[in-house]
């Protein structure tokens, strides 16, 4: 069944515009909730958000959907969608929800869904909610006036939480001596971020702390980092980790303010794991975005690059099935299957950390692990059609994979959620990259416009 509203990371749009209005919002509750109403026990919803002013007309529509479906509602407030995720499987839970948009800007919003297992709903499962919000069977199936579910508030979600990632840094180690900055993107982990890492013994320097419901993300965390590298700088810190809006991802900067993404981490966390035997999967997986410069240097190392689409989802999917316990994409959602179901921006924080206590080396030393190769992605808007069918982009891009041949990859790919073309390449010559790009995008750029 084709989905209509859910993309590759739930339902997102700009928030009270459709999608994302009460009533659309509503119906996707009802839909969810008859869908996961199974057995004869008391069915528990819990439902969590980041800090976007839009969160309030959502959170309450949502729990009015599950309500009127019989289930009872656990709100927990601003979390990390990790926590969510978390909680859902340690109440019992049987549907986890996160409002929130991730890295986009305030004026968006959306929804994410986690079956009673924590893990993110399948395609097969959100087109079979989408096709209840489009039938006529959900009034038909509301709870009884003496059956409506219950709401409340779950007061200690955020010391849960907090206690579940401290349990997952090695026994033993503590962060005396480390002085840490931590951009929490004025997002869900603005509280429990500096908590954990502060608990943990480390002098911490907590940025994007102050949420107004407007400036998520708005210049700091993992898709900003100019603030978090200047207060490194500038505080002298050993290192600085930026989470995004919900925290389900991380990038850290070295102690001269030095980006490291996320195939850096992996590589790290990979390679430390592999010495201490603890790797499963003979390596990683990764997307087709994360740069060739990793599937080297793992090769190097005897390990693998199991690559899949691009989604955080998809490199989960693949995890399960081939029996790999580390994965992530290069944006910084690094999963640790170990520990969670999903992407946690502060689990995979605590494992670097745990190297960091261990070597007792810089950050610049330890996490520059391969030298990434020149990559180039540039995006083409088009005016509908199917350009990547046209014949002469198909020559366009059979042309550049000839040019690039072994020392260089070609990844093009349509966006899931909008009218765009994104065009990658990278290889060992920064020129040739470059002049590959450009050819394909005016291609795609006549073609397009036709």
């Amino acid at each position: 069944m084709a989905r209509k509203f859910f993309g590759t990371d739930g339902i997102r749009g700009r928030a009270n515009a459709e999608p994302i209005t009460p009533a659309t919002i509503l119906r996707l509750a009802m839909a969810a909730g008859q869908r996961f109403r199974r057995g004869n026990h008391r069915h528990l919803v819990v439902i969590g958000k980041d800090t976007r002013l839009s969160g309030y007309m959502l959170e309450p529509a949502l729990a009015a959907g599950f309500l009127s479906m019989g289930m009872d509602v656990n709100l927990v407030g601003p979390m990390p969608t990790p926590a969510v995720a978390m909680l859902t499987r340690s109440l019992r839970a049987d549907l986890g929800v996160v409002i929130s948009a991730s890295h986009n800007p305030y004026q968006d919003n959306g929804i994410k869904l986690f079956g009673p297992d924590g893990y993110k709903m399948s395609d097969d499962e959100e087109a079979a909610i989408e096709a209840l919000m489009a039938s006529d069977t959900l009034d038909a199936n509301l709870a009884t006036a003496e059956a409506l579910g219950r709401a409340k508030r779950l007061e200690d979600a955020p010391g849960r939480y907090i206690e579940f990632v401290k349990q997952t840094f090695p026994r033993g180690l503590r962060l005396e001596g480390l002085k840490i900055v931590v951009d929490c993107a004025h997002g869900a982990a603005y509280r429990v971020a500096p908590a954990v890492f502060y608990e943990l013994g480390a002098d911490v320097i907590p940025i994007g702390v102050d949420p107004d419901g407007t400036n998520i993300n708005q210049c700091c965390g993992a898709t900003d980092t100019d603030m978090m590298r200047e207060q490194v700088v500038l505080s002298g810190a050993d290192i600085g980790i930026a989470l995004d809006g919900d925290a389900d991802r991380m990038i850290v900067a070295d102690e001269t303010g030095a980006i490291l993404d996320g195939d850096q981490i992996m590589a790290l966390i990979a390679t430390s794991w592999h010495r201490a035997g603890r790797l499963r999967g003979g390596g990683i997986v990764s997307t087709v975005m994360s740069n060739l410069g990793l599937e080297r240097f793992l090769s190097g190392q005897g390990l693998n690059l199991a690559r899949t689409a691009v989604g955080d989802r998809y490199v989960v999917e693949h995890m399960r099935k081939a029996g790999f316990n580390v994965g992530g994409e290069q944006s910084g959602h690094i999963i640790l299957s170990d520990f969670g179901t999903t992407g946690d921006g502060l689990v995979a924080a605590l494992q670097v950390l745990a190297v960091l206590v261990r070597e007792n080396r810089k950050v610049s030393d330890l996490c520059n692990l391969f030298d990434p190769l020149p990559q180039l992605l540039r995006n083409v808007r088009y005016n509908g059609g199917a350009p990547l069918e046209d014949a002469r982009v198909i020559d366009a891009i059979e042309t550049g994979e000839a040019a690039l041949g072994h020392a260089g990859r070609l990844v093009i790919r349509k966006s899931g959620t909008e009218s765009v073309i994104r065009v990658m390449a990278e290889g060992d010559d920064d020129a040739l990259v470059t002049r590959v790009v450009d050819e394909i995008v005016d291609v795609i750029e006549q073609v397009g416009r036709a």
